[in-house]
């Protein structure tokens, strides 16, 4: 999506650069009171607004009110595990999701991908690592949020994809639902029709991350698209892999 053109007045402009500098509202979801009051902590003496909840009951309080930014989401959570929230989340929702778990499980990892989150991290983990992942997964989510409507539509096989409105529909008009991220990734392939991109600049407009040769974010990514708008996802004709490479837009 950095590639596609855009044209902002100085009041967009203006608008854009204060809410991308500014401090973003975090909500921590975990039960375990001194990891989450010390990862509380560190966040707010960077300055950011944080709120805290055990469960998931608090957890919906807190995001009522609105404005959250980013919600980091424990897995292992009394009552409702933290993949039961997501799924709520993101029935409602495209805030953006770090889970953080005990667990290095990588089936659990694939899980919440799948399920929509955009980040994933294991404990014992390094704040200050933490701290760039969440800044910039806010900051995406600010900057979605005052695309301008001048920038272009696009259209493949039927759909209409329309980039600052985070919007994709179908032939017949309806609401084709993607994740944040499976959109993130649809526009940067639309707006690159024809052109072979590799996994490591997928992954540098999916998720901002540090780059994992293991990582199969990208993949999961891919597999979740074909399913919502390959006629045969076995046999795609759109998102094409690219073997040893990464995947080329065909549509």
């Amino acid at each position: 999506m950095n590639d596609t053109d855009t044209t902002l007045d100085d009041a967009s402009v203006a608008s854009f650069n204060l809410v991308m500098d500014r401090t973003h509202h975090i909500l921590i979801v975990e039960d375990d009171p001194v990891g989450r009051q010390t990862l509380a902590a560190y966040l707010r003496k960077e300055n950011h607004r944080v709120s805290e909840a055990e469960n998931g009951e608090q957890m919906r309080r807190v995001f009522a009110a609105g404005d959250v930014a980013v919600v980091m989401l424990d897995i292992n959570l009394p009552g409702e595990d933290g993949l039961t929230l997501l799924r709520e989340l993101r029935r409602q929702s495209e805030v953006g999701v770090i889970m953080v778990t005990g667990r290095d499980d990588e089936v659990d990892r694939i899980v919440a991908l799948e399920l929509g989150a955009d980040d994933y991290v294991t404990k014992p983990y390094n704040m200050r690592e933490l701290l760039p992942r969440t800044k910039n997964l806010a900051r995406r989510v600010a900057a979605a949020r005052l695309v301008t409507a001048d920038e272009p539509r696009k259209y493949f096989a039927g759909y209409t994809i329309d980039i600052p409105h985070w919007s994709l529909k179908s032939a017949d008009g309806e609401e084709v639902r993607l994740t944040r991220a499976e959109f993130e990734l649809l526009a940067t392939l639309v707006s690159h029709r024809g052109r072979i991109l590799t996994r490591d600049a997928l992954i540098d407009h999916v998720s901002r991350r540090d780059r994992d040769p293991l990582d199969r974010t990208v993949d999961v990514l891919i597999g979740r698209l074909r399913r919502k708008l390959e006629a045969d996802p076995k046999n795609p004709r759109l998102i094409i892999t690219v073997h040893g490479i990464g995947y080329v837009f065909a549509g």
